[in-house]
Formats: structure tokens, C-alpha cells, sequence
């Protein structure tokens, strides 16, 4: 403990001993994995902060699903949560969604013959099982802060305070402060750092992590299917994004999530992933997208129909087949005490298999057959587990709820030679065994033999296609095209590609690697203004503008390149809108709107492409000081963004903020619903602001849903 009386946990939040025992504020994800082995052991009190969504990263700093399993299954305790009244039913929803799965299951939509399909189960009675009679109550007690915002457990009272925490301490005599804001600190074993930026193989699985939510030692599970040099994640696990950028594997390699179930070790990264940048795909099933969507609405209050905006879902149906960059998907749903998905996938030579977690022991089968839990068909078909694919990830851990590895190891050894077994402890995986651990890190992604499909090359260039926002909406004819303009080129790091004032002769994607835009009269080695990766471009301007090349750019890293020469180039995109766009985003550049853009508390964390991308929307304008840029209770045509000067916010005559330079002006909940503002803002002086139109900015969001969570900020906050 520090001199004030509390401890700041590895992961984030704080722990401070009282005569009522250890009490905890706040719970970043895995906050478990810093309490349950030390020598005070992990508390069974928690008090919720004000605020306990951290909107930028996308994660809860209240994160009681482990905390609250290790007291219950480990402890045999009930875990008290100290919260306000809105916050205790909140928690409820979040808490009843992970214990028990959802409220009321019809699956039958969800399998190609409905309740006919061979295999259909009786979901209800299998979570029924798994529930053993328990409810919400006999997990949790929530202790809520009275009128006067206090709380007494024993002789301990906790008083809430705006910005901090008060706990008076009657038996030891002791009053303690607490800070109110939680923080959160990124821990996450990133292995070996790649010293080039990683090429995704044909196809390859690499763990995210190979343990469970308990195991101190190793990042909990979850991994990455690379399909067509394309990834697909499954399951991440919290900061999962984070640890691409730290081994240099850019995310926008990764266009889709497969998510199996709603489990903290298995949701909290997925929610960072559609926060991160481009919207992503999502293939569930309907009861798991909207157990999914219930537990984030519950905890970011974002409405319902908002979440589903920002990402693109697809619905799975149990017999039906999905093609997922090139390979055939089959779904089914494994044995969890919740909803939980299983597949598997057939792509060239190669076949894979997903059991997700589940509970595969022919033993217990026979007992929950025996008990009718499982009807005839679905015990069938759960007995049958596809042992024939070419590659098998299964998950093992203790019982009830998981696959003993005692029954994995003792499985023919043709089977155990292709099995990768994930969420276990490596203490607890047997000695020479034929079986493999799942190994965490991008240097040991497994990368089988592969025969390659025919027209790899021209995949690989329609994927650059779909990948670039300004030609997404080029016809598919065009494509033949694009594929035979293209040339590709390749840069070692170091290597000048442009040289500022020559000639532009060619229009660059990058299909790997990273460059950087030297700011002016830096040098080869100087200050980078800008950096540019996979699926970026750059290049156009002075081809547009017929003008000499206005920097020097450097490949950061080995690069290689796609680039199309400068005649052809200005033919591809001659009657379409982009000259216009280019035009215009050259124009604006010279305004200052990078500069304003990576300085921006808004804006700084946004990547390269959708800075791009919003400068593509930004028009400058000028305005005196009194001039109301959104009237109270107005609706707003347009949002901005301050270049200089300083802008009013108020409502009812009081001042809430003073926005400066950088910052977003505007309400985008209330612009999303096409509703009016809250609040008034007006020049508090004469200004310069970038104005966005409504619509386009709508629109922004649509295909930058991590920029939502950005701008939705609440004024006065």
C-alpha cells in the first residue's frame, strides 16, 4: 500500500485493506489475474466509478464477470457491488447475460429446418442444467449508495464524492481517500516484435492467447484465422488490437470477427475491435449478437439500433454454409452454459475445426442424455465431434463447463498429433504429450502446407480494391482494369521512394509495409509529418495538380507497393468523382487540416485513413465573434471543427465549455437521430472552424465507428 492508504493494481483500479476486508475500486479487464495470488487474495467488495466505460479504448473499467466466478466457483463467497441504483440495473442485465445466457431462447430460426435439423438441442434445459437452480442473487449482493451517497458494510462506510472516494473506517479508526477516475493500464505479454511489418501467409492461426481468465502466467485465449492473407479474429481477448500494433501487424489486415459467445474473455476484445477503425463483419447467430448487444447497451448506454450501426453482421444459420475470404464455414453450437458457437471450415487441401468452449466428454453426454438435457439427436451429434479435420483447436479446462484434457490425452494418436489444445494453464497441460499447446505470438503462428488457389495475384488485388475507400464504389467492371494497370514494386527500408520537387510520375498503394512523409527541410532521417501503411495510398497530388512533388517520402520499413504510372492513373479515374475529391483534398490540405487533426483531443488517436478520409468533408470558414454556429434546441446541418480561435458551449444562459483549437463543436448523438442540440454554440471570439456537413458526417460514422465514441462526447463532462 502507498502512503494513502491504497494500492494501484498492475492492470488498473485500486485495492485498499479495511476491518470489512479488501475492497476494490474499479475493474479493468483481468484485474483478477493481479489480486487472486497475492497474499491478501483477491477481495469480494467493489465499488463501481462514476464513470466505468472508457469510451476511447472501447472497455469497461468495471469489469466484474471473473471476479465474481472466482469468489463463486473458487471461494464459495458472494461478491458485493457497491454502485448507484442505475448502475446496480445496469449490472444486472451485464451480470445476467454472462452467468445464464438469455432471458428466454427460441433457436429454431437459427437452424436450416428449424426444430427438424439433426442435432437441434433443447438450449433452455442445457443452460437450465449449467445453472444448477442458481440466481443473480446468489452471486451478488449490491450494497447502493443512499441519498447522501454513502454506504455502510459492517463498520466501514464508503462515501462518494465528485472526483474521489471517502471510506471511514470505524473499528480501525482510520479514514482513507480514493481516487474516482480509474485508469487502466495495458498488460499483455506482446512476444517478439516482427522488424518488419507481418505478411499475413495463404492461410495460418495465430494464438492471441492460449490460457483462460484465471492464469496469471499467460494471455487468455483467443486467436487469429489468416484465410487469403486476410484475417479473421475469434474471440479476442481485451487489448487484443493493442498487441497487433505492438508486434507490427497492422488491424486492417483483419476485415472480420467470429464471435462464439458472451463471456468478458471473449466480447471485451471484440468491442475494442469495432471501435478501432473501419467497420468490421461480425458472424454470430442472432441469439448471440443480441446477448452481445443487451450486455454494451447495459454498459455504454448507447442505444440499441446505434450499436448495430457500428458494424456489419451476419447472421449464421446451423446447417448452412458461409464463405469467409474464400474458405466454406459450417456453424454449430457447442455445449457451454451459455449459447455458444462452434465451426469449421474447408479452404484448398486443408480443413479446420473450432470447438469453441465446450463440454466434450462422452461420460458426461451420457449422463445429461440420461438426465434429458440432451435429446436423442443433439447427444448424436455432440458424440460425433468431427475428429477428421486436417487441423483441431480445441479448448480444455475444468469441469462442468470445459473439456478435461485428461480425455483429449487420451484420444488415438493420429487424432492428438494435429490437436492444438487452447484456454489452459501450461502447469496444468500433461508432459510428453502428442498433443501441441496453443503458443502465443505472432512468431509462432501455425502455417500449414497449403496447395494455392488459382488467381492468388488478382485476389490479392481486388482485396486492395475493397480495402481503399475511394474506389469502393467503383464498379466491378473497372476492376479488370485496375488489375491490369497495376504494376508492383518493392522498397527496402530506408529507401527514398519520392524526392520532394521531382516530377510526379506514379500513384502509390501500399500493399505491405509502412512509409513516412518527412516534414519540410527535415532530412532523410527527420521528423515524420505523416505516416502511411497497408491499404493507404498516397502520391496523387502531383499528378492531379501537375505539379512537382511537395515532400520527400521514405520507406519506414521494407515496403512493397502497387503503383500505377501517372497517364494511366488520370484515365482510371476520368469520369468519376475522385479527381474532384483529390482536388479538393489537396486544397484543404494547405489549410493546416493534418496539423489540426493530429493535434486534436478528438482526433489525435484516429489513424491516417480516416483523417484522409474527414479531410476529404472538411470545408473552411470563417466567422466573427457572437456568430452562433448551432442554435439551442436547433438542428444542426452541420458540425465543425475549430482551427482558431474559441467557441462557447451553454445552455439556458450557463457556460458548460470553452472548446479551442482541434475540437469537435457539435452533439453527434443528437446530429445521428437528426434531433436538436442541447446546447448552444457560439464564437466567443472571431474563428476559423472546418465545417462538416450532417449528412456526410453520418456517413463518416457509418464507415469509422471507432470515430463515434470519439465525438460523442457530453459537454461539461
Amino acid at each position: 500500500m502507498n502512503e494513502n492508504g491504497y494500492k494501484e493494481l498492475r492492470r488498473g483500479g485500486y485495492l485498499t485493506p479495511t476491518s470489512a476486508g479488501l475492497i476494490q475500486f474499479g475493474s479493468p479487464p483481468e484485474t483478477i489475474k493481479d489480486t487472486m495470488g497475492t497474499a491478501e487474495g483477491a477481495p469480494n467488495i467493489f465499488v463501481l466509478p462514476n464513470v466505468f466505460f472508457h469510451v476511447l479504448k472501447g472497455i469497461t473499467v468495471a469489469e466484474l464477470e471473473f471476479p465474481i466466478y472466482y469468489n463463486f466457483f473458487f471461494r464459495k463467497k458472494k461478491t458485493y457491488i457497491v454502485c448507484t441504483r442505475e448502475q446496480r440495473e445496469q449490472f444486472k442485465i451485464v451480470l445476467t447475460e454472462s452467468l445464464f445466457g438469455p432471458d428466454a431462447i427460441n433457436l429454431a430460426s437459427e437452424y436450416i429446418n428449424r426444430e427438424q435439423t439433426f442435432g437441434y438441442p433443447d438450449m433452455a434445459a442445457e443452460i437450465e442444467y449449467f445453472k444448477g437452480g442458481r440466481t443473480l442473487e446468489d452471486h451478488v449482493h449490491f450494497v447502493v449508495f443512499n441519498n447522501e451517497n454513502r454506504v455502510r458494510i459492517n463498520h466501514v462506510e464508503i462515501e462518494k464524492k465528485p472526483n474521489h472516494f471517502v471510506i471511514h473506517d470505524a473499528r480501525w479508526s482510520k479514514t482513507t481517500n480514493v481516487p474516482g477516475e480509474i485508469n487502466f493500464n495495458i498488460v499483455y505479454d506482446t512476444g517478439q516484435r516482427l522488424p518488419e511489418p507481418y505478411q499475413p501467409p495463404l492461410l495460418g492461426v495465430t494464438c492471441l492467447g492460449p490460457s483462460h481468465g484465471f492464469d496469471p502466467e499467460d494471455n487468455t485465449s483467443g486467436f487469429i484465422i489468416w484465410i487469403n492473407h486476410q484475417g479473421i479474429m475469434v474471440d479476442p481477448p481485451v487489448n487484443s488490437t493493442e498487441w497487433l500494433r505492438a508486434s507490427n501487424v497492422n488491424p486492417r489486415t483483419i476485415n472480420s470477427i467470429i464471435l462464439t459467445h458472451c463471456h468478458a474473455d471473449h466480447d471485451a476484445g471484440t468491442f475494442q475491435k469495432i471501435l478501432e477503425e473501419g467497420k468490421i463483419t461480425i458472424y454470430t447467430t442472432e441469439t448471440v449478437i443480441h446477448s452481445f448487444i443487451r450486455k454494451y447497451n447495459a454498459l455504454t448506454r448507447i442505444p440499441s439500433r446505434e450499436l448495430f450501426t457500428l458494424f456489419d453482421f451476419v447472421p449464421v444459420v446451423i446447417g448452412r454454409s458461409y464463405f469467409i475470404n474464400g474458405a466454406e464455414f459450417r456453424f454449430n453450437y457447442a455445449l457451454h452454459s451459455i449459447p455458444s458457437l462452434s465451426f469449421e471450415f474447408y479452404y484448398q487441401n486443408q480443413s479446420f475445426i473450432y470447438s469453441s468452449d465446450h463440454l466434450n466428454d462422452p461420460g458426461r453426454l451420457a449422463e445429461l442424455r440420461e438426465k434429458n438435457v440432451l435429446p436423442e439427436g443433439r447427444y448424436k451429434d455432440l458424440l460425433d465431434f468431427p475428429w477428421h479435420h486436417s487441423i483441431i483447436y480445441h479448448e480444455s479446462g475444468p469441469p462442468p463447463l470445459h473439456t478435461p484434457i485428461a480425455y483429449l490425452n487420451s484420444l488415438p494418436d493420429e487424432i492428438k498429433k494435429k490437436m492444438h489444445v487452447y484456454h489452459i494453464a501450461r502447469k496444468d497441460f500433461p508432459e510428453n504429450s502428442l498433443l501441441t499447446l496453443c503458443k502465443f505470438g505472432i512468431e509462432h503462428t501455425f502455417v500449414p502446407e497449403i496447395e494455392p488457389p488459382e488467381h492468388e495475384e488478382v485476389n490479392r488485388l481486388l482485396d486492395v480494391l475493397n480495402n481503399l475507400d475511394i474506389f469502393r464504389d467503383f464498379p466491378i467492371a473497372r476492376a479488370r482494369e485496375f488489375i491490369s494497370i497495376v504494376e508492383t514494386e518493392q522498397f527496402p527500408r530506408d529507401s527514398l521512394i519520392i524526392k520532394k520537387d521531382t516530377p510526379g510520375d506514379k500513384f502509390y498503394i501500399i500493399l505491405s509495409g509502412n512509409v513516412k512523409v518527412l516534414a519540410e527541410d527535415s532530412g532523410q532521417t527527420g521528423q515524420a509529418l505523416k505516416r502511411y501503411g497497408t491499404y493507404e495510398y498516397f502520391g496523387e497530388a502531383s499528378l492531379i495538380l501537375d505539379q512537382p512533388r511537395n515532400a520527400d517520402i521514405v520507406a519506414e520499413t521494407d515496403v512493397v507497393a502497387l503503383t500505377i504510372e501517372k497517364s494511366r492513373f488520370l484515365n482510371f479515374i476520368k469520369g468519376s468523382d475522385l479527381l474532384e475529391k483529390f482536388t479538393r483534398l489537396t486544397e484543404i490540405r494547405k489549410t493546416g487540416t493534418w496539423e489540426v487533426l493530429s493535434g486534436s483531443r478528438f482526433f489525435e488517436g484516429a489513424t491516417s485513413a480516416q483523417k484522409t478520409q474527414l479531410e476529404l468533408l472538411m470545408k473552411l470558414k470563417s466567422f466573427p465573434a457572437g456568430h452562433v454556429l448551432i442554435g439551442e434546441e436547433a438542428l444542426m446541418d452541420h458540425a465543425f471543427i475549430i482551427k482558431e480561435g474559441e467557441v462557447e458551449v451553454s445552455s439556458a444562459d450557463l457556460l458548460f465549455e470553452v472548446l479551442r483549437r482541434g475540437d469537435f463543436v457539435g452533439e453527434l448523438f443528437q446530429l445521428q437521430k437528426n434531433a436538436p442540440s442541447h446546447f448552444q454554440f457560439c464564437a466567443r471570439s472571431d474563428i476559423e472552424v472546418y465545417a462538416i456537413e450532417s449528412n456526410a458526417l453520418r456517413d463518416y460514422i457509418a464507415n469509422n465507428p471507432g470515430m463515434y465514441m470519439r465525438l460523442n462526447y457530453v459537454y461539461g463532462s
